[in-house]
């Protein structure tokens, strides 16, 4: 598969400074690789045993290919809304349809020398039986908290994901 094209290359994202303001649009290939700010959308989606869905990328992935990531999400299309988004991105990556809004948490901005993205976290519950695609997705399984915290240090993670993951148990500190 080394020979085909990343997925999603040709897709256009909105182009946004550091206040998540929108100055562009380019294509996602082009994003990438003058590392220019967008927005992404980072959903935990849970079963109805409260067990978090973890899956590994595929290798045809553009950005972090075959990490493990605990979240579903991705880019934001050109004038597409956070909260479409986060809906959109969790129902394709599961593949499913009739999910309930995600209920969104709060944003951050990832940045790295590489990367620049707006982030913005959300939750679902999906209790539907899950079908992920097969072009995003290499394994799946969904884990208890414990299973997952067990292999933060063992598993090659995206590196966005896991900060969103970081950020996500201090908001959840902050609210207890």
């Amino acid at each position: 598969m080394t020979d085909q094209q990343p997925l999603g290359a040709d897709e256009v994202l909105d182009v946004v400074d550091e206040h998540d303001r929108v100055v562009g649009q380019a294509r996602r290939g082009e994003v990438y690789a003058r590392k220019l700010r967008h927005r992404c959308v980072f959903v935990q989606a849970r079963d109805a045993r409260g067990r978090i869905f973890v899956h590994r990328r595929t290798a045809r992935k553009l950005v972090f290919p075959s990490r493990y990531d605990m979240f579903v999400g991705g880019a934001l299309g050109t004038g597409e809304s956070y909260d479409g988004a986060a809906l959109r991105e969790a129902e394709e990556e599961l593949g499913v349809s009739g999910l309930p809004a995600p209920t969104p948490l709060f944003r951050f901005l990832y940045e790295t020398p590489e990367h620049s993205w707006w982030s913005a976290v959300y939750e679902v519950r999906c209790d539907l039986p899950v079908r992920p695609q097969e072009e995003e997705v290499a394994w799946y399984g969904f884990l208890s908290e414990e299973e997952l915290r067990a292999r933060l240090d063992s598993w090659p993670w995206v590196p966005d994901g896991l900060e969103a993951y970081h950020r996500l148990q201090e908001h959840r500190g902050a609210r207890e």
